[in-house]
């Protein structure tokens, strides 16, 4: 699954001037109303512990499937908490209309674009698991032919050296996304000034967008195997002192190196499980070849498959909710416009359409 590493540049936010940099300057904070800067103190210091939680404290955890369960639920976690900063921040008709809307619209598609990547590959995977259980199946009913068992080993192992193209376009929706970063300052509107409460939650959105990119990268890597949908974030100078900054940075550095490295030594994939899985899969298929049936060796791996089939769901699941927290975010967006509206036309409007997402969080 791995592919050869290069050495990648690092992505920068920003190719032009900064659109955000005066959302940034020390000064600003103090300009906050003193419920203002409580809101903002309360959510980049949650986003600070929730970046810090998933820096892993062991090199064994870089890639594992406990650490994907942990970063989908933070990512959960974090985009709940942008919708509950969109109903607090009572933001004026001028920032919801003319960019935040568009700013979070445009993320958001392409976020649920890559949830269904994601999930989409946890379904390939889990299909390649069932496709050992068949095997391991008939390997304990000892009443097979020798090339029939491998026959059923060599099927797994064609369909895991498959491709999803859907995870082949990761890379393209991801570069996409770093572009959204500055595009809104080209745009005239962008030019107006916001009022207090946008700047507010154009500084949060920017800090979810960092930690959101950066894990989706992750996953894009590790799903595809290629070291080239592995991001490394630069934070603009001016935006160093964010108190998140530094754990985002601590977390980049604990973990890049170590998938570069994986790749290096050409192993089967970056993820912890799954490679474990595939070397255990080696050892069967030179036992079979040899004409035994290793019935001590197929009923640890059969326990492991299990176990990697079951937090392999657990992801899926955890994506699901983060594709019904953005898509629930950006409802509250488009809410507040509507019900802002209606307070200045003085009438009142028809219930907005909403759309409609699985239930999968509870």
């Amino acid at each position: 699954m791995s592919q050869q590493c290069t050495q990648d540049p690092p992505h920068r936010f920003f190719r032009c001037r900064n659109p955000f940099k005066i959302l940034f300057k020390k000064n600003n904070s103090a300009r906050l109303s003193p419920k203002l800067l409580s809101l903002l103190n309360n959510f980049e210091t949650n986003l600070t512990v929730s970046i810090r939680e998933l820096i892993p404290k062991d090199k064994n955890d870089i890639i594992s499937v406990s650490w994907m369960i942990q970063a989908m639920e933070s990512l959960c976690v974090t985009h709940k908490s942008i919708r509950t900063l969109v109903t607090d921040l009572e933001l004026p008709v001028s920032d919801l209309e003319e960019n935040l809307i568009y700013i979070y619209s445009d993320i958001s598609l392409k976020l649920l674009e890559l949830c269904n990547a994601f999930t989409s590959e946890i379904d390939r995977l889990n299909h390649g698991n069932l496709l050992l259980k068949f095997a391991f199946s008939k390997l304990e009913t000892n009443n097979c032919s020798k090339e029939f068992s491998l026959s059923h080993l060599d099927s797994w192992n064609q369909h895991m050296v498959s491709k999803n193209r859907r995870i082949e376009n990761c890379g393209a929706v991801l570069s996409r996304l770093v572009e959204s970063m500055d595009h809104h300052h080209l745009s005239k509107k962008a030019k107006k000034k916001h009022s207090a409460e946008g700047k507010v939650l154009l500084r949060a959105l920017y800090g979810v967008k960092v930690k959101t990119l950066y894990i989706f990268s992750v996953f894009a890597a590790a799903f595809s195997g290629s070291s080239k949908n592995l991001f490394y974030l630069t934070i603009p100078k001016e935006m160093e002192e964010l108190p998140w900054a530094q754990a985002f940075m601590e977390l980049q550095n604990m973990i890049n190196p170590e998938i570069k490295n994986t790749f290096l030594s050409d192993k089967f994939t970056v993820i912890k499980d799954l490679e474990a899985v595939e070397t255990g899969v080696k050892k069967l298929y030179s036992e079979v070849q040899e004409g035994s049936v290793p019935i001590l060796l197929v009923e640890p791996l059969k326990k492991s498959v299990i176990l990697l089939s079951e937090r392999f769901e657990l992801v899926s699941k955890e994506t699901r909710c983060l594709s019904k927290m953005v898509i629930s975010a950006r409802d509250a967006l488009f809410e507040s416009l509507w019900t802002k509206y209606a307070k200045e036309l003085g009438v009142t409007l028809p219930p907005m359409v909403k759309l409609k997402s699985v239930k999968t969080c509870l």
